[in-house]
């Protein structure tokens, strides 16, 4: 049992957020992008011989900090999405971290990826493969 909305009875808070997710992620990889390019500009251009480790960090980084700071990403607020656990509430630092940690697991293998897109058009909740395993659930934001 959980104190989330019903999507039955509720399907305004599940309304297109499987679009809105996209939108939210094609925004978020931009601000990750443009982040880690500074830095590269900061370390004199030797952040490119790890841009794969600075891309990863930094972009953990963002989304656990920004999760962690309202529950929702950058992307995410553009979007007017946010992230809620089994009891309704918001993300904390601990919750954050480890939604990034299955976020960031789940880019690192492209079938847990491809996995995780089919549940979000499938499953009621429109919850991905991550958000299934902590209970999270991707809601439209509260007004």
């Amino acid at each position: 049992m959980t104190a989330l909305p019903d999507p039955d009875y509720q399907a305004e808070f599940y309304a297109s957020v499987p679009a809105k997710r996209l939108i939210a992620w094609v925004i978020d990889s931009i601000l990750i992008f443009t982040l880690s390019a500074g830095a590269v500009l900061l370390t004199a251009f030797t952040g490119l011989l790890v841009w794969p480790l600075l891309y990863l960090a930094v972009g953990f980084a963002y989304r656990t900090v920004t999760i962690a700071n309202g529950s929702a990403t950058w992307g995410m607020r553009f979007a007017g999405i946010e992230l809620r656990d089994s009891a309704g509430q918001r993300l904390d630092s601990g919750m954050a971290a480890l939604h990034t940690a299955g976020y960031s697991l789940s880019l690192g293998f492209p079938v847990l990826q491809v996995i995780s897109i089919i549940l979000m058009l499938t499953s009621p909740r429109g919850q991905g493969l991550t958000d299934h395993f902590l209970g999270t659930v991707m809601l439209n934001r509260r007004v």
